[in-house]
């Protein structure tokens, strides 16, 4: 999970809008097949790539298994995501267009909170990884949970400045956080595999449990790290020919991002035993150090590195944050704050509120968890959140094709039913393989949301926005309140 943004049209930050609600909008620059590939790469491949090697090796080897079998799951979600542009091909918003297009304005909220939702909970879980590298770079041993919340404050406020002072300079910054960020995943999974050690390699099982259970350990992070597949059918606006490019570059993106993962995390846990490697937050320090063992700065080189390239995720994941916000709120779907914006086209309350909630998250995770255990716990959280717009997404595809409004016919329908219906598995398994604490607690968040769609629902029967429900006529309803109860 990276910026969606790590791309020069971090320059034009424009204001969404849905095809469903008509209002004037600047027109975005369009971008082509490889510009488009180049974005669900870079929103892919994170920051939290950097600590997946250590989680994944609390499952053991059979990790690598499971992060390919999430590949092909988010794979079948391009698929997916292509197919659904097609019907919608000038969505703004995505995920939240597809639910809102098929099933109304309650399924489009429900969709675009809980995107909402692990948009700045996704941020909280970057900002938690980069953490264990600003402690590896400055040798930082043994912090206190405040401590560590006070480097994470400067990870979140930092973006979030840029983003609220709108430093359009900052396009530069982006594009070289890309650039380092791809370097030493790229040096780590063709070099680094000219220093692994087979010796190196855990047990298939290192759980300590059932299969099943060292499953769920590696899926959470898997998924997580392959958030992001969904770029390019949210910014579908952009796209040139979206009908046709959209499912093309979210394949190619995810495909690339799929083999990039695969070849460093079993380089990584070749390159550091086992035993040093689980718990570990920051793998790629001493993975670095295998491979150069007689330089003493090699390992906070590449903490340096991690550490440039986690800020440059936060800065794109803060404008989406924002923007998610803002796409829900013009629709009049979520508080109308959330669309304000500054001269400069700024949402200033969506990023204020956007870095306050992770900031507030993390102050309560460092107090109740410790280390590794803080990383894994956010992005169980945001891969539920997430699996509800994946899971929404799919059924508007399965109800389209089973409504039968467009003659599909023959292995067309089969294969279209086949990508809807796994693609509804996939995103069932992954909500139960995160385990019934998280789910718990991301139902609570869920449900709280609700209770902010009545008012909302409230308000827009008042303006005249939505139809209200028939009720009892006027008269009727007179006289049964007249009545003793």
């Amino acid at each position: 999970m990276s910026s969606a943004l790590d791309h020069p049209l971090v320059d034009q930050p424009a204001p969404s809008a849905s095809p469903l609600s008509p209002r004037n909008e600047k027109k975005a620059h369009s971008l082509g097949i490889t510009s488009a590939t180049g974005l669900v790469i870079g929103s892919i491949v994170g920051t939290g790539v950097f600590t997946m090697p250590a989680v994944l090796a609390g499952a053991g080897t059979m990790g690598i298994a499971v992060l390919a079998v999430i590949a092909v799951g988010a794979m079948l979600l391009a698929v997916l995501f292509g197919q659904l542009t097609k019907r919608v091909p000038n969505s703004d918003g995505g995920l939240y267009a597809y639910s809102r297009h098929e099933f109304g304005d309650f399924a489009g909220y429900l969709v675009g909170w809980c995107y909402w939702i692990q948009a700045w909970a996704g941020n909280a879980a970057i900002v938690s990884s980069w953490v264990f590298y600003v402690d590896a770079l400055f040798n930082i041993h043994n912090p206190s949970g405040m401590e560590n919340w006070g480097i994470a404050l400067v990870g979140l406020w930092v973006p979030a400045i840029v983003n609220l002072v709108g430093v359009r300079q900052m396009a530069w910054f982006q594009n070289i956080t890309v650039v380092l960020k791809f370097l030493p995943l790229l040096f780590v999974g063709i070099v680094g595999w000219f220093f692994v050690r087979a010796a190196h390699f855990g047990p298939f099982n290192a759980s300590g449990g059932s299969l099943y259970s060292g499953i769920g350990i590696a899926a959470g992070v898997a998924l997580f790290s392959f958030i992001g597949v969904e770029a390019a059918a949210i910014t579908a606006k952009r796209v040139k020919d979206p009908r046709r490019n959209v499912g093309r570059a979210s394949m190619l993106g995810t495909a690339v991002s799929a083999l990039l993962y695969v070849l460093v995390t079993a380089a990584v846990m070749g390159l550091v035993a086992h035993s040093a490697l689980v718990n570990n937050g920051s793998p790629f320090v001493n993975a670095f150090q295998s491979i150069f063992p007689h330089i003493a700065w090699a390992g906070r080189l590449i903490a340096g590195v991690a550490v440039i390239s986690g800020i440059g995720a936060l800065n794109g994941w803060t404008l989406i944050v924002t923007e998610t916000s803002r796409a829900i709120a013009q629709d009049d779907l979520f508080p109308r704050p959330f669309a304000w914006a500054d001269r400069n086209g700024t949402a200033w309350f969506g990023i204020v509120v956007g870095t306050v909630l992770p900031s507030l998250l993390m102050l309560w995770s460092y107090n109740t968890k410790a280390g590794l255990t803080v990383f894994t716990y956010l992005v169980d959280l945001t891969v539920v959140t997430v699996a509800i717009p994946y899971f929404m997404s799919a059924i508007a595809q399965l109800t389209f094709l089973v409504s039968r409004r467009r003659r599909v016919q023959g292995w067309l329908l089969a294969r279209d039913l086949a990508v809807a219906g796994t693609s509804v598995l996939f995103s069932l398994w992954v909500t139960f393989a995160s385990g019934y604490q998280v789910v718990y607690q991301a139902l609570v968040v869920i449900l709280a949301g609700l209770v902010l769609y009545a008012f909302l629902n409230a308000r827009r029967q008042r303006l005249g926005e939505t139809g209200e429900p028939v009720d009892l006529p006027p008269e009727q309803a007179a006289i049964e309140l007249s009545e003793p109860a």
